[in-house]
């Protein structure tokens, strides 16, 4: 019998405050290895606090987290060794070039000249730097600096890497580059634990996704959990004119809501296929003609938003 993985990552009862603000409260969370996790939470919500602890940088204040079994408190070193960061902010310097600063990088991690030279050309490669590898990083656009700074926390290959809000204030296309980079990463294994305000992001990129607020875990799931956590999915129906639309709307025996002005009727739905088809089919009986019809079901904008205000409404 195969025993279960340890997780890469192990969060337990943690819990961090300055002076009477508590940031994290009571925290719990196993992160499997070779997953994208993703971390969504209002500014404020303690994503940056948390990556700072995991990253060894901030204290705890109690709890106990484990980095593919080495305790953060106890061996921090042993887990530094094992992971990557890239933060808000770029840590790269402007006045040397990607590949001064991937060998800077290098021989602070102590790889070696032939270590450094090897991982730095192969790195400047998979991130779509080798022709501007030479140049200053001053003259780089926002999405060549985040490719480095994400490269420059791979020289160590470490197992687990951290990214806080990577992809902040970078243009669509920057942002697909940064996403591609990403998948290719866990696709070799590495597990990725994201913090994000871009729901599209977290939605694109997380086989697991939490929403942190108020320092505490509000919701965990798949991103199809989490959007059956909340109501909201319906149908709209556009019909050409008012009469088929009063039409319609005396013929539904559940709750709808038409709009006159707008020739639409909108009805709850779960979207599936089956329910689809038995409303079709009613207005086919009917001799009822829709003109168009539009689905929405809830997406991670209503779950956040929902989540979010919930807790906003308690406090």
């Amino acid at each position: 019998m195969s025993l279960e993985r340890p997780p890469a990552l192990s969060i337990r009862h943690l819990h961090r405050a300055f002076g009477t603000h508590v940031v994290l409260d009571d925290l719990t969370i196993d992160i499997a290895a070779g997953t994208v996790f993703a971390l969504l939470g209002p500014n404020g919500a303690g994503k940056s606090t948390l990556v700072r602890i995991l990253s060894t940088l901030t204290r705890p204040g109690r709890g106990v987290v484990t980095v593919f079994g080495h305790d953060l408190a106890k061996e921090p070193e042993a887990v530094r060794q094992l992971i990557g960061v890239t933060g808000q902010n770029t840590a790269v310097d402007g006045v040397l070039t990607a590949t001064e600063n991937l060998r800077l990088t290098g021989r602070l991690l102590h790889l070696g000249r032939a270590e450094t030279q090897r991982r730095s050309t192969e790195l400047l490669r998979r991130f779509d730097l080798v022709t501007a590898a030479d140049k200053p990083v001053a003259s780089y656009s926002g999405g060549m600096r985040r490719r480095l700074d994400l490269a420059m926390s791979l020289m160590g290959k470490p197992r687990i890497v951290f990214l806080d809000e990577p992809t902040t204030g970078l243009d669509p296309r920057s942002r697909r580059d940064l996403w591609a980079a990403i998948k290719e990463l866990a696709a070799d294994g590495t597990t990725i634990f994201l913090t994000t305000q871009y729901l599209e992001e977290a939605d694109q990129l997380a086989d697991r996704i939490a929403v942190l607020n108020g320092g505490r875990i509000v919701a965990d799931g798949t991103a199809a959990e989490l959007k059956r956590l909340v109501p909201g999915g319906h149908v709209q129906l556009r019909f050409a004119t008012a009469e088929l639309l009063n039409t319609a709307a005396t013929a539904l025996d559940r709750k709808h809501h038409p709009d006159p002005d707008q020739l639409t009727l909108q009805v709850p739905s779960d979207g599936s296929v089956s329910e689809l088809k038995d409303l079709l089919d009613r207005f086919t009986q009917l001799d009822i003609a829709i003109d168009q019809l539009t689905v929405h079901t809830p997406d991670l904008d209503d779950v956040f938003f929902a989540l979010t205000a919930r807790k906003e409404a308690a406090a």
